[in-house]
């Protein structure tokens, strides 16, 4: 218990100080632990370092201001701790692909490294500490929906586990990022698209029609097996896709509820190439 507190403070104490710079001692101290305690905690919960943690959700929040914020790109580095613009698009083109001006031009949906969640669950044996993904501004998507009923789209990365445990995690987040721009690309300006777990995206698609959801996912469906390339490795990228139709604008699902239900719809999609429709 008294580690899950400590990654539940840490957490709290990232978010709120990603504008201003931060120490692992600082965060140690917010947290009431020493600096070799927080760190074993954090990558127990997380399989990952506090310093990429900081900067993924740093250069997160940073794609969201280029997207949305009327800010210079000089700016949005000086406000994440970047000492320059050079360092700040180093920094972005290593997690993005690509730079932040034509980031600005190709993309529509910042959310690729959302804040985590904490995520405790008492299992036999012992405790489960774990976290989930931010899907807030998911949810809200959902409930700004004027229709009654809409499906969100679900997309989960097929093959990732042999990529990651064959190639290695670089080539794994190559076909993660390029997953995300699919499904970004296929949401265009009029919808936005979320990440809501390591290989999992969503759109809540205001669409209640399953022909025009239909052609949606096509877009995605078509680009399946297009290989992308790392350290000379080319690599294929699929996608299942599966089609979660709730009722009531969703205004009666909780927040939790959502979450367990893209997961579950997730979970049973095992082809590639059609969509699988749950109601």
């Amino acid at each position: 218990m008294k580690s899950f507190c400590i990654f539940v403070d840490a957490v709290s104490y990232i978010e709120e100080n990603l504008c201003e710079p931060i120490t692992q001692e600082e965060i140690a101290a917010a947290c009431c632990c020493s600096l070799s305690t927080l760190q074993k905690v954090w990558r127990y919960c997380t399989h990952t370092t506090l310093k990429e943690y900081i900067s993924k959700r740093r250069l997160t929040r940073c794609a969201d201001d280029i997207l949305r914020a009327d800010m210079s790109l000089t700016e949005i580095a000086m406000k994440y701790q970047y000492n320059s613009p050079e360092v700040f698009s180093r920094a972005f083109y290593k997690l993005w692909n690509t730079s932040p001006s034509k980031f600005k031009k190709e993309w529509h949906s910042s959310e690729f490294f959302p804040k985590i969640i904490p995520d405790e669950k008492k299992l036999e044996g012992g405790i489960y500490m774990g976290k989930r993904f931010d899907i807030s501004q998911l949810y809200d998507e959902l409930q700004a929906v004027k229709k009654k009923e809409s499906y969100v789209l679900c997309f989960d990365v097929a093959g990732l586990s042999w990529v990651n445990s064959n190639i290695g995690r670089k080539a794994g987040d190559s076909v993660i990022l390029e997953s995300f721009r699919r499904v970004d690309a296929m949401a265009g300006n009029d919808m936005i698209a979320f990440r809501i777990g390591g290989d999992e995206f969503a759109v809540v698609t205001g669409e209640s029609d399953k022909n025009a959801v239909e052609k949606m996912a096509k877009s995605v469906i078509e680009l399946n097996g297009q290989p992308i390339e790392c350290d000379g490795e080319r690599i294929p990228v699929t996608l299942r896709i599966s089609a979660l139709k709730l009722s009531d604008n969703g205004h009666h699902i909780r927040y939790h509820e959502l979450f367990d239900r893209m997961q579950e719809a997730m979970c049973k999609t095992h082809e590639v190439g059609r969509v699988i429709y749950f109601e």
